[in-house]
């Protein structure tokens, strides 16, 4: 996810005693294949909404799966753009944002409601929650939408980012996002893919940075990407690092 945070933000500039308990949570539905195995180990999933990804299908099969395994539900909309997995940054206005990401929401929010079910929060996917991290306009469209559809909803962004300073404002519950998966850049923000070193592919160096930052108190959830070749086992040894370390991982209250 190529955020572009100023340098005083994201997980390198961010400090402080560390925490107790973390989320540990993967961008699932999206027909990767390793959802069940996944929502075994996270305690959180971002569902694909049927933007990038999914369709009413998976995502009822994948809310079933959450439930049946105690995972927090969350809508993963993103940019309508499934011939390019919803990470090349498209020319929507802020009004535009603010309607693709209700529909998702609802579309969600409908099927979750069926299988008597509740979504807990939303995460942008992609390029659009790299755009939302930089670009404040962007960022209120999605703040405006998540209150729109549910203020009880919490917004998951990238740590130090717009996102989580604009569902503040909105009045919303934001929760500051890390990754284990992704390579960082000096300033804080995610080395743009295609670039050497955005992807971490080795699981010892996941889980050694998922572990620095959750002890840094860098974010309150850890991302893991459900469509990354090494998901499955970066989820398992990163979350039994983070219990070994004393470390109870958790979905956020």
């Amino acid at each position: 996810m190529e955020a572009g945070a100023s340098a005083d933000r994201g997980a390198g500039a961010i400090r402080s005693v560390g925490v107790t308990h973390i989320d540990l949570n993967a961008d699932l539905g999206e027909g990767c294949g390793d959802d069940e195995a996944l929502l075994a180990i996270v305690t959180s999933a971002n569902i694909a909404c049927g933007a990038h990804a999914g369709d009413e299908t998976t995502m009822e099969a994948t809310v079933r799966a959450a439930m049946r395994h105690g995972v927090a539900i969350g809508a993963h909309p993103s940019y309508p753009d499934r011939e390019h997995f919803g990470r090349a940054v498209m020319a929507r206005t802020p009004e535009e944002v603010f309607g693709d990401v209700t529909a998702q929401i609802c579309a969600l929010d409908a099927v979750a409601r069926a299988q008597h079910a509740r979504l807990r929060h939303v995460k942008a996917h992609g390029a659009l929650y790299n755009v939302a991290a930089r670009d404040r306009a962007v960022a209120d469209a999605i703040s405006r939408a998540v209150r729109a559809v549910d203020p009880e909803l919490t917004v998951v962004g990238l740590a130090g980012g717009e996102q989580i300073a604009s569902a503040r404002v909105f009045g919303l519950r934001a929760v500051a996002e890390v990754f284990a998966d992704r390579g960082y850049q000096p300033d804080g923000s995610l080395i743009p893919r295609g670039v050497p070193g955005a992807l971490i592919d080795e699981v010892e160096t996941a889980v050694a940075q998922a572990l620095r930052l959750a002890r840094d108190g860098a974010g309150e959830t850890i991302c893991l990407h459900g469509d990354g070749p090494h998901a499955l086992a970066f989820a398992r040894a990163i979350r039994t690092a983070l219990e070994g370390a004393g470390i109870t991982v958790a979905a956020v209250d």
